[in-house]
C-alpha cells in the first residue's frame, strides 16, 4: 500500500493529518504540533513496511444505535447523506489505548470486490451488491480514499474485517487493486499538480433556447479545463445560472460532474436536492455553516475531480459559492481547473460577488436586467474569454469582438 511523503502530509490540512494519525494508532496525536505529528506519521509508516494488514484495522464505521433510513436517491444524496450522517463517529479517537472495540472483536479477513462511491465527509463504501446500499458493503475510511486516490466508481478489491463494537458495517484493511490495476501503480502515479497544462481548446456547446445561457456559450465561451467565475451582485441570477449550466453538463456523455453548495440558501439546498433535472450535490453546506466547513465541502469536491483528471478523464466542478470560503482555499479550489496536455481536464465554474482574478473566462450578470425581466442578463462589458481563438472560429473571435466595444460604448 502506498504511503504519504513528507512533502504531501505538511501541504494536508491539520484534520486530515490527525484521521491518518488515528488510523496509524499513534498515541496522543491531538496534543501535536503539526510539524510533530508529520514527523511521527512518517516515522511510523516507515515502520510498517510490510504491515499493512495491521495498519487500517483500527478503523471502522460506527452505528451510535442508529437505523439506516431509505433507499440511495442518487450520489451525494437521498440515501448516501443518510449515510453520511450515521458515519459521524467513523474517526474515534485513538488517543488510549487499549480501545474497547478493538478487544471486544476478532479480526475476520474475507477478500470482496465491488464499486467505490464516496460520501460526502470524504470517506466512502464498497458497494458490493450493485449501485444500491446493502448490509454486506464494505466502509472505507476517508484517509484510506485519499491514500489510493479513488473516486466513485473505481471497482476495488482487497481484504475487509468484521465489524467491531459499535460498528454496523465490515471495513477494509486495505485496497490491493483499483480498476484491475494494483492500487500502488494508480496511487503512486504522476501529481496533478506536476502535469503540464494548456489553455482550454475544446468548447463546451449547450444547445440552449435560454438567452443567457445562449448569451455565454457564444459571447464568453468556455471549454474543458476552463477557469470560469459566475460573477455579478445580489440577485443577479448568479446560482440559477450554474443550475441551468448543471443540466447541460449532466447530459454530457464521458464527464463527470460535480456540484459543492458551499454557503448557499437552505431553500436551494432543498430545491436542488428535489430537483430531477440537477445532478446530485456532491456536498452542500448552507451560509449557517462556518467558513471551516464550507472550505471542507469544496475542497473534498475539488479533490475527487483532480483524480479523475489525473486518470485522464474530464471532470466539472460547479461551486455556489466562493464568496463564504477562506481566500487561500477559494483560490485554491479555482485553480485546481487545469486543461491537461495529452491528459484529462478539471474545470470550475464558480459563483462569487466578482471575480477572483486568473479566470479563463468571467461571466458577468448584471441584477438590473435580472429584476427587470430583460435577457439575457449578460454585462457583456464585464465579461470575457482569455484566448478565445483556441474555442471558436475566426470569424466568431470577430464578433465577439464586435459586441464587446458595443457594450463598452453603451456604458
Amino acid at each position: 500500500m502506498s504511503v504519504l511523503d513528507r512533502e504531501a502530509l505538511e501541504a494536508s490540512p491539520l484534520a486530515d493529518l490527525h484521521e491518518i494519525a488515528s488510523e496509524l494508532s499513534l498515541d496522543g496525536f491531538r496534543r501535536l504540533r503539526k510539524a510533530e505529528l508529520v514527523d511521527a506519521i512518517v516515522a511510523r509508516q516507515s515502520g510498517q513496511d510490510g504491515e499493512d494488514d495491521s495498519e487500517d484495522t483500527a478503523e471502522g464505521p460506527t452505528t451510535s444505535g442508529r437505523r439506516r433510513r431509505g433507499r440511495r436517491g442518487g450520489r451525494g444524496r437521498g440515501g448516501a447523506n443518510k449515510e453520511a450522517s450515521e458515519q459521524d463517529g467513523d474517526a474515534k479517537d485513538k488517543d488510549e489505548p487499549g480501545d474497547n472495540a478493538k478487544s471486544d472483536s476478532k479480526p475476520e479477513e474475507e477478500t470482496v470486490q465491488g464499486t467505490v462511491e464516496l460520501l460526502p465527509n470524504g470517506s466512502g463504501f464498497v458497494r458490493v451488491n450493485g449501485p444500491e446500499p446493502s448490509d454486506d458493503d464494505v466502509y472505507i475510511s476517508a484517509a484510506q480514499v485519499k491514500r489510493c486516490e479513488l473516486v466513485s466508481g473505481d471497482t476495488v478489491t482487497g481484504p475487509r474485517r468484521g465489524p467491531q463494537r459499535s460498528e454496523r458495517f465490515a471495513s477494509m484493511i486495505r485496497i490491493d487493486t483499483i480498476n484491475d490495476k494494483p492500487a500502488s501503480d494508480v496511487a503512486d502515479g504522476a501529481r496533478y499538480d506536476d502535469l503540464a497544462a494548456e489553455f482550454p481548446n475544446d468548447r463546451f456547446k449547450f444547445d440552449s433556447e435560454d438567452p443567457t445561457l445562449r448569451a455565454i456559450e457564444f459571447l464568453t465561451p468556455f471549454g474543458r479545463g476552463s477557469r470560469v467565475t459566475i460573477s455579478g451582485g445580489t440577485w443577479a441570477g448568479k446560482s440559477h445560472t450554474l443550475g441551468q449550466l448543471a443540466a447541460k453538463f449532466a447530459a454530457i456523455d464521458g464527464l463527470t460532474t460535480f456540484v459543492a453548495l458551499a454557503g448557499v440558501r437552505p431553500e436551494e439546498l432543498a430545491a436542488w436536492s428535489a430537483s430531477t433535472e440537477l445532478p446530485a450535490a456532491t456536498s452542500s453546506v448552507s451560509f449557517a455553516a462556518s467558513a471551516d466547513a464550507q472550505d471542507h465541502a469544496v475542497e473534498l469536491v475539488i479533490d475527487q475531480a483532480r483524480r479523475v483528471a489525473t486518470r485522464g478523464g474530464d471532470a466539472v466542478v460547479l461551486i455556489d459559492t466562493l464568496d463564504g470560503l477562506h481566500q487561500p482555499v477559494a483560490r485554491k479550489a479555482l485553480a485546481a481547473a487545469r486543461n491537461l496536455k495529452d491528459g484529462g481536464s478539471v474545470t470550475v465554474i464558480a459563483t462569487a460577488a466578482k471575480p477572483f482574478g486568473g479566470e479563463t473566462t468571467v461571466i458577468a450578470l448584471d441584477a438590473k436586467l435580472t429584476s427587470t425581466g430583460r435577457f439575457p442578463a449578460l454585462d457583456l462589458a464585464a465579461s470575457g474569454t482569455l484566448r478565445p481563438e483556441l474555442l471558436v472560429e475566426e470569424a466568431a473571435v470577430k464578433a465577439i469582438a464586435d459586441a464587446r466595444i458595443e457594450a463598452q460604448n453603451a456604458a
